[in-house]
């Protein structure tokens, strides 16, 4: 009979060593994510998609996210800056770990062709007007990966120990949102995290596969608008007058050498101007320019370079048209983003967590990116994560399939853009990829 109890003993411990290993494979978790996309991500993601929201008014987006969460075992506030939503899971002693998903979609009419393509309209907050409404930008992506990464780590509590803070955010496409949250007092109501996490589908990156920067994984960006004042008069004497188009036209051209020869070559930085309005009529020198412009930058020096010189050559250009000093060109900033810069250390980190469990080619070659990632889009994820410092990773998920990518390259038709109508995501890589990273993430953040 000895014996026989300690085979029973042997035969327990072998099968709950069993349960723990095949618990901690990357196969089981992986199979686990792919069991719930059919069961409850994919019909979540198709809701949201079918029935985004905007800005500032995701409000049935915030209430069904929050059910969500709730729903995985979270304890979750709403009404946090406006939609924003915070869901806490703590689980022991440990670290406190933040990620984030934006929530809000874009005023803009799909025309995606898809079976489940947006049809909604939506009063804007912004201009009073009913507008189409459409996840151009992938959000429903995030919000649905971050409910799959809640309800995974929920059901595996035994391997992890600290706290977990999901964030539901609003009017990121505003680049208001994250502030909004942290001026509702957001780290003092519920504890600053130790790392913050965040993911953006990419629509140039191949379908499940990630990229992960050490530096600046997206761009800083400033509006600025100057009004240049000029001396109203006839258009056939406009020498009793002084134009403002004139001087706004030489304003807007010795903006570009602010980047092409003030801008150390191999520091990225934009200007664009996205709006000259003035005038009323031909023959009418008006009094009165406006200009409108988005500036990108990589780091808090090229900002200050580009912001500073914006000004001095506005102001300077109004000197040598002869306005007075009380009449010279205004400059002034309004919204306005950090860039959102990876903590090398962590970014590293991460990496090597993801190749290792997630397989040696989850990450997309360096090439590849540099090739097909050129632009400078802005994120507002760092006014989370600045001041004060949080150690942070913002990354990508690919969410284009491979031959879509190729067919481009070979002259084939082009992959539709971010905030194009024609916008479309494949879900089912997207989602699973972001729930797998971020779960497999959080582990090694979160270890016992």
């Amino acid at each position: 009979m000895k014996h026989i109890h300690h085979y029973w003993i042997l035969i327990l411990f072998a099968s709950q060593f069993c349960a723990l290993a095949n618990a901690q494979s990357p196969t089981s978790l992986r199979e686990a994510i792919d069991q719930d996309y059919e069961s409850h991500l994919w019909p979540l993601f198709d809701h949201w998609h079918r029935n985004p929201e905007l800005s500032l008014v995701e409000n049935k987006t915030a209430k069904r996210l929050a059910e969500e969460l709730r729903e995985a075992g979270f304890q979750v506030r709403e009404g946090i800056g406006g939609t924003g939503i915070v869901a806490i899971l703590e689980n022991g002693p440990g670290p406190m770990v933040m990620v984030r998903a934006d929530m809000d979609g874009l005023p803009i009419e799909e025309k995606s062709g898809l079976a489940n393509a947006s049809t909604t309209t939506q009063l804007s907050p912004i201009t009073g007007q009913q507008v189409p409404v459409m996840h151009a930008c992938g959000h429903d992506v995030h919000i649905t990966s971050l409910v799959g990464t809640a309800r995974r780590m929920a059901k595996i509590k035994e391997r992890w120990s600290g706290t977990l803070m999901l964030i539901g955010q609003p009017a990121e496409e505003r680049v208001m949102g994250a502030s909004m949250m942290m001026q509702d007092n957001l780290w003092s109501r519920f504890g600053k995290p130790d790392y913050a996490l965040a993911f953006h589908v990419w629509c140039g990156g191949v379908a499940g596969k990630l990229t992960v920067s050490e530096g600046s994984a997206y761009a800083g960006a400033d509006a600025v608008d100057i009004v240049v004042h000029g001396i109203g008069a006839h258009g056939a004497s406009p020498h009793q007058g002084k134009d403002p188009i004139v001087l706004a036209s030489q304003i807007v051209l010795a903006l570009q050498t602010l980047v092409s020869r003030e801008l150390p070559p191999r520091d990225p930085g934009v200007i664009t101007v996205g709006s000259f309005r003035a005038g009323t009529k031909h023959n009418i020198i008006s009094d009165r320019a406006e200009l409108q412009l988005t500036v990108r930058n990589t780091s808090k020096e090229t900002r200050k370079l580009l912001l500073d010189g914006i000004k001095r050559i506005a102001e300077n250009m109004g000197r040598a048209a002869g306005l007075p000093d009380d009449r010279l060109p205004e400059v002034t900033y309004s919204e306005s983003t950090p860039p959102t810069l990876n903590d090398g250390q962590l970014a590293r980190r991460l990496r090597d967590v993801w190749s290792e469990k997630m397989g040696a080619d989850i990450i997309m070659d360096d090439d590849f990116v540099a090739e097909h990632r050129k632009g400078m889009g802005a994120e507002d994820f760092p006014f989370f994560t600045t001041d004060p410092p949080i150690p942070s990773v913002y990354f990508t998920v690919g969410g284009t399939p491979i031959e879509d990518i190729e067919a481009e390259a070979s002259g084939g038709p082009k992959v539709p853009s971010h905030h194009s109508p024609l916008f479309k995501i494949s879900p089912e890589p997207s989602i699973k990829a972001g729930v797998e990273a971020t779960v497999y993430a959080l582990l090694d953040l979160l270890k016992p």
